[in-house]
């Protein structure tokens, strides 16, 4: 007797379809302007977004600020394990395009180096059972058996790669039945949001820079929301509508974002740097190498450069603000 095709339970509605058809047309603006990709500022701000957001919806304690301070290299006082977490994701999510995504070994490496030196279990599909439990403690579901976890995650890698439905429903599909096996001990909602990323950026390249987890972030609630009516209703449509929306929201955030840099370097065109400078420092005080980044929306070798510039001509002042370095106007 053949054995029945896995298919996981989920029904394409009017609306899932129309998000994917409204994400197309907003993913072709984007690729259009290519303001994203000619925006390492943008870019580098995304990323440091989504690990930010990613982390936060595990409780980790750490705010985007001192994320971003941690990887800058800045001394930041923050519980030891909230800023390996945050090491950690950055390390992996800096690798995405490395990354074969249903290739079972590239997903347990991924969880290595996410959990590494936090988990007993990392790179390893769990040994023992568990409960999946939403941010305020309640139980979802129950995770898969652990002796069936290698075969259903290869399943679902498998059915992803093959399936002729578009990976815009595809990707949600798999976060969803990922969270559901549940096949590690911890980090499987990091690497659930990550492998999602994962999926989308092998089909646009855009999606590595798209600060999904961010919109997740802000819709926490919703979030655990629509993987419980999934889990009510026994198929996964609830998540993948949320999730398209979720996706939508990234994408117009960041054509916003987009149309701001270029207005931006549009006005250092005809008003030279300094002055711009000048002007932020008169109404905020002190400037940081970060600050002199996104208010010029250039990389942050330019803006060192262009600091020790304006330091040696006396214009700026270098002084030391705690555990890292600041510019203010000299009297």
């Amino acid at each position: 007797m053949a054995m029945t095709p896995y298919q996981p339970p989920f029904t394409i509605t009017p609306e899932i379809l129309s998000l994917t058809v409204e994400i197309g047309e907003l993913i072709g603006q984007i690729n259009t302007s290519s303001a994203l990709s000619a925006s390492p500022v943008l870019r580098r701000t995304n990323r440091i977004r989504s690990v930010y957001s990613s982390l936060a919806i595990e409780q980790n304690t750490l705010s985007l600020a001192q994320v971003t301070d941690v990887l800058y290299g800045k001394r930041v006082l923050a519980p030891p394990k909230d800023i390996a977490e945050v090491k950690n994701a950055y390390e992996i999510y800096e690798h995405l395009e490395e990354l074969d995504p249903f290739d079972v070994d590239d997903l347990l490496k991924s969880h290595g180096i996410m959990v590494r030196g936090l988990v007993d279990e990392a790179g390893q599909f769990r040994s023992g059972n568990v409960g999946v439990v939403d941010s305020k403690g309640q139980i979802l579901h129950f995770g898969t058996l652990p002796q069936y976890i290698p075969d259903m995650v290869e399943k679902l890698l498998n059915w992803v790669k093959n399936s002729d439905l578009p990976i815009l429903i595809k990707s949600c599909v798999f976060h969803y039945e990922f969270e559901v096996i549940h096949p590690f001990a911890d980090g499987n909602g990091r690497v659930g949001r990550l492998w999602h990323t994962l999926l989308l950026s092998k089909w646009q390249s855009v999606f590595a820079w798209l600060p999904v987890e961010s919109i997740i972030h802000d819709r926490q609630a919703k979030y655990y929301e629509a993987i419980n009516d999934s889990n009510q209703q026994a198929d996964s449509t609830p998540f993948i509508t949320f999730m398209l929306s979720a996706i939508k929201t990234a994408i117009l955030e960041t054509i916003a974002a987009s149309e701001k840099a270029r207005k931006i370097q549009t006005k250092i065109g005809s008003e030279d740097r300094w002055t711009i400078v000048e002007k932020w420092l008169k109404k905020h005080t002190r400037m940081r190498n970060a600050d002199l980044q996104n208010l010029l929306g250039i990389s942050t070798a330019t803006a060192s450069r262009l600091l020790r510039e304006w330091t040696s001509e006396g214009k700026i002042v270098k002084e030391r603000k705690g555990s890292y370095w600041t510019y203010r106007l000299r009297k």
